[in-house]
Formats: C-alpha cells, sequence, structure tokens
C-alpha cells in the first residue's frame, strides 16, 4: 500500500513538470513550466561606512538638516516608525533635509535580507550598513548626549549646532514636530 501511495505521489510530482509544447507553422516549441516563475528582482547591494565616516556624517554642521536614524531588519519599533520617516522624505523632498537610515544588522545579513528589507521598505536609496560590533563607547560618547547604543531604534537629528535625540520609537507627530523646530 506504501509503495502504490509513494508512486502515485512521484507520478504527480513529475506530471506538474512536465513540458509544454506548443506548435506554430512551421516549428515546435518546447517550454518548461517551471521556467514560467517570475523571479523577484535582486535587491541591490547597500553602501557600507565605518564608524569614522559615521562620525563624520553626525558631525555635518551646515544649513541642511539631518535625520539619522539607527534600525535594525528584526526591530519591531524599527519597522513601526519607517512609514513615519518615508511620509517625510516625500513631503521634504525640496527641502535642505536629508533622511538616512542606518542599519545596525549582523554581517552576515548584508548581502541578502537587509537590501530586500530596504527595497521591500522602499528605503534602498536612503540606507547604509555599519557594523554595530566596531561601534565602541567612544563612538557613542563622541556623537551623541544620551545614546550609549544599549537600544534601537534611535534618531539623530542635527542642523548646525542644534541637535534631537530619540531613544526608543518616535511617533509621526514627534518627528513632525522635531523636524519643524529644527527647520526654523
Amino acid at each position: 500500500m506504501k509503495t502504490i501511495i509513494l508512486s502515485a505521489f512521484v507520478l504527480c510530482a513529475l506530471s506538474a513538470c512536465k513540458k509544454q509544447t506548443t506548435n506554430t507553422e512551421n516549428n515546435s516549441e518546447t517550454k518548461d513550466t517551471v521556467s514560467n516563475i517570475v523571479q523577484k528582482p535582486v535587491a541591490k547591494p547597500l553602501p557600507i561606512v565605518s564608524a569614522a565616516n559615521t562620525a563624520d556624517f553626525l558631525g555635518k554642521k551646515n544649513d541642511t538638516l539631518y535625520v539619522t536614524n539607527f534600525f535594525a531588519t528584526w526591530c519591531g519599533p524599527c519597522v513601526e516608525e519607517i512609514p513615519h520617516f518615508k511620509k517625510k522624505i516625500e513631503e521634504l523632498k525640496d527641502q535642505p533635509v536629508k533622511i538616512t537610515f542606518v542599519s545596525l544588522d549582523q554581517k552576515e545579513i548584508w548581502d541578502s535580507k537587509v537590501p530586500i528589507f530596504a527595497q521591500e521598505q522602499g528605503i534602498e536609496n536612503h540606507t547604509v550598513l555599519l557594523d554595530a560590533q566596531l561601534l565602541d563607547a567612544n563612538f557613542f560618547n563622541s556623537n551623541f548626549k544620551e545614546w550609549t547604543g544599549g537600544e534601537i531604534p534611535f534618531t539623530f537629528m542635527r542642523k548646525g549646532d542644534t541637535t534631537e535625540e530619540t531613544l526608543g520609537n518616535i511617533s509621526e507627530k514627534q518627528l513632525t514636530e522635531k523636524i519643524a523646530k529644527l527647520l526654523k
């Protein structure tokens, strides 16, 4: 009985992958039904930044408002706030505002999960990769008033000498208020 069931299963599996033949006027075309599956485009690689590059970026003091969000793909609160930032990117596209997402995910998924996540979220042109393992106390003490790297999400904003920091999830209202305050 097991042999009959196994044989039937194998036969069904093989027939599902059968070749289909389409006759045209002068020739016969054979197509493999498995190859008709539409594959998702591969996500483009994301830029990698060093701790020093990140510190330089965070320290820029000019008339541009820099909004930097530190996140990870596995962080629920991080994912929840991404739509707020995307909305601001669209609203402020003609103003001197630069919004950047810094992924602190493990290097093992930099070439796979993180670019796909960024593409699915629509933030691939605003996302960079940073190896969190290389960040030490000096990095945090030199760049932030509050953040010690112990929790994400974390949002850092700078315009000129004025900075704003938000530990944990930032609501759309908070984001709007803080950006408005810094753009004045």
